[in-house]
């Protein structure tokens, strides 16, 4: 028998299906949705949640020329489905394959690339903008989750819009969770309204009551309908969004497709702004999913009948699982330590933290920018705050980092989780821009652990200094070392020399230290002898252990997992030129002055080059060509 979903290439032939076809084609892209995302991987329960909806949608605005702008990219499976991507599917997250998230290059239904939250509302309100001043009638839509309305910025577009008065329809989906449990004010108040079953019901109900009314007594009929709005404006978030500017409809059932492609037909017919409140439920129609949709939200390949996990899990712990450990304990040692994060508590360890100390731990929602001067204002009254917060996200709060932490060289503890390169993310997640953004302000002190032993050393030493550090560490497992029982803190800007040799030096900092070791054990059996340093601080450097080493060793080789600019090998050749050093022979690897797919960490790393293998490479190319040179300028001297 032939699957609807065989029919749907473009959401064109969507649009050709009966209202009554629906719901069927969802349950088949549902299963499709599961059994891709079952083998390689990705996000799941956001997506879930979101089917009726994104068939809603595409089947009542006449995509690609009407635009919808989704907030974030991982409820965009479905999206990616119907928009034909169906045979690439099963390649998304891999090297060389579909993204995980949106990205304008893969299609012209992908209308704003999106992987971080609360960009929707501002970049289709710069669609309806643009599209007014050229006279385009084409409908915007922005699809926004209760997370994402966590953000500054989305109330900044809201604001924005309500004031303008122009033609935006946003879609808030509201499915009552984050990545973690919802926190804030306006998540809390989305709860306490009846924003339930029971609402949805509510509203049914009062819309039945109205049509069963006699339309004689026009009075009567007007006065019933103010009623409804009314009732319903006190029950549900309705007059929030029209203190904004905006015409508030729902709430409505996520699952009801005829209501949802009805309502949004009417309001296509609105030219004013417009928001719709849709509710859903994460992980909707896999039964894992819809009970823990915080295990759910990104998963590993898994069994979908068991929805156990196909690869155990290692017995290393990650870097993530190691700081939590450490920050719990160190919280223990001194009452003054609190940790924050920016809604993801388990993605940075902070929820761990909550646990053990909930009174000491907070989650600020999608605000970074929150998050870091919410932690100035406690270092201003003694506290010592730690914000733990993905690397790529932090860079979000880069005017609070410079102006509310470090002017006032206040002691705030940045935990970047997630630094460097983060694999089937891709480029909206690399951590590969810290060094660059926090090593050019002043006060600021950054380091990179070279094993997850050295982590728990390294958040000791910035729990103990005064004024702003940083330390980032990769996303996954350790290298397996032993932790130490009685944590020491680290004199700060200080490295180690943990292999002398006399041919070339490899300058390594953080995850690159230990593949640098690797290669030159490799490089000893060629006959060339590496020296090893562990940088330990990109700020401030080792002045006098790298002038040891360099001024012994001409051939030196910085690596690092970031990028090139502005980065470790930067700093060190700003050293190098400060102090007046020539006759050193400089290469640097580091990740290129390009944005970086998504594929494995292991393939992007031998991809830019900055793995075992290509520090070997680098070395070897350094000492052979120095040989040339050498005997070429004999040969020469000789004639």
């Amino acid at each position: 028998m032939t699957k609807l979903l065989d029919k749907i290439h473009e959401p064109a032939d969507l649009r050709k299906l009966a209202v009554a076809e629906l719901p069927a084609l969802a349950q088949e892209v549902r299963e499709e949705i599961l059994s891709v995302v079952s083998e390689v991987g990705g996000h799941l329960a956001s997506t879930l949640g979101a089917v009726e909806l994104t068939l809603a949608l595409h089947y009542a605005f006449n995509t690609p020329d009407d635009r919808i702008v989704w907030d974030t990219g991982h409820q965009g499976y479905a999206h990616k489905l119907i928009c034909g991507r169906r045979e690439k599917l099963p390649t998304l997250r891999q090297l060389g394959g579909l993204s995980g998230f949106l990205s304008r290059e893969e299609s012209e239904y992908d209308v704003f690339g999106a992987g971080h939250a609360g960009t929707s509302v501002s970049a289709a309100l710069g669609m309806v903008v643009a599209n007014a001043l050229q006279g385009s009638k084409r409908k915007v839509v922005s699809v926004i989750s209760d997370g994402g309305m966590t953000a500054g910025l989305t109330y900044e577009g809201l604001n924005q819009a309500g004031h303008l008065a122009k033609d935006l329809i946003v879609v808030l989906n509201d499915n009552a969770i984050f990545i973690d449990p919802r926190v804030g004010a306006f998540s809390s108040f989305l709860s306490k309204q009846l924003t339930t079953d029971l609402a949805v019901r509510l509203q049914k109900n009062l819309v039945h009551l109205l049509r069963t009314l006699p339309k004689v007594g026009e009075n009567l009929y007007h006065l019933a309908h103010k009623f409804k709005e009314s009732f319903i404006g006190l029950v549900t978030p309705g007059f929030l969004f029209e203190a904004l500017g905006f015409q508030y409809v729902g709430p409505i059932d996520g699952y009801d497709l005829e209501e949802m492609i009805q309502t949004f037909q009417n309001v296509k017919k609105l030219e004013h702004p417009t928001l719709i409140h849709v509710i859903t439920k994460k992980g909707k129609g896999y039964q894992p999913a819809e009970e823990d949709p915080i295990k759910y939200h990104s998963v590993t390949p898994f069994h979908v009948l068991t929805g156990k996990a196909k690869k155990a899990k290692s017995p290393i712990p990650t870097y993530t699982d190691v700081f939590a450990g450490a920050l719990i304990r160190l919280a223990k040692e001194n009452p003054k330590v609190v940790g924050i994060t920016a809604a993801m508590g388990s993605g940075t360890g902070i929820d761990k933290l909550s646990r053990e100390l909930p009174e000491r731990s907070y989650d600020v929602g999608i605000a970074e920018q929150h998050a870091v001067t919410f932690a100035a204002g406690m270092a201003t009254e003694g506290w010592v705050p730690v914000v733990a917060i993905y690397s790529t996200f932090l860079q979000r709060g880069y005017d609070e980092i410079l102006h509310d932490v470090c002017l006032q060289n206040l002691h705030v503890v940045f935990a970047l989780d997630r630094g460097g390169l983060v694999g089937a993310d891709g480029p909206t997640h690399h951590g590969v821009f810290d060094f660059a953004y926090l090593r050019s302000i002043p006060n600021m002190v950054v380091m990179a652990p070279k094993d997850e032993n050295e982590l728990q050393q390294m958040l000791k030493t910035a729990i103990e200094h005064q004024g702003p550090i940083a330390l980032r560490y990769p996303r996954g497992e350790g290298f397996g070392v032993e932790l130490d029982g009685d944590i020491r803190a680290l004199e700060i800007g200080k490295g180690e020399l943990l292999r002398p040799g006399k041919d070339v030096a490899i300058l390594g900092i953080g995850n690159t230290v230990i593949p640098a070791l690797k290669a030159a054990r490799d490089l000893a059996q060629l006959g060339i002898d590496a020296a090893v340093v562990n940088a330990r601080f990109v700020k401030p450097l080792d002045r006098e252990l790298l002038l040891s080493v360099v001024t012994q060793i001409s051939r030196v080789i910085t690596v690092e997992d970031h990028v090139m600019q502005g980065g470790f090998g930067s700093a060190v050749l700003e050293l190098l030129a400060d102090e007046g050093l020539t006759g050193v022979t400089v290469r640097r690897l580091g990740v290129p002055d390009r944005f970086i797919a998504h594929g494995t960490q292991d393939e992007l790393k031998k991809i830019c080059a900055i793995d075992k293998d290509a520090i070997a490479q680098a070395a070897i190319q350094m000492v052979r060509a120095e040989k040339k040179r050498k005997k070429e300028g004999w040969e020469r001297g000789s004639a």
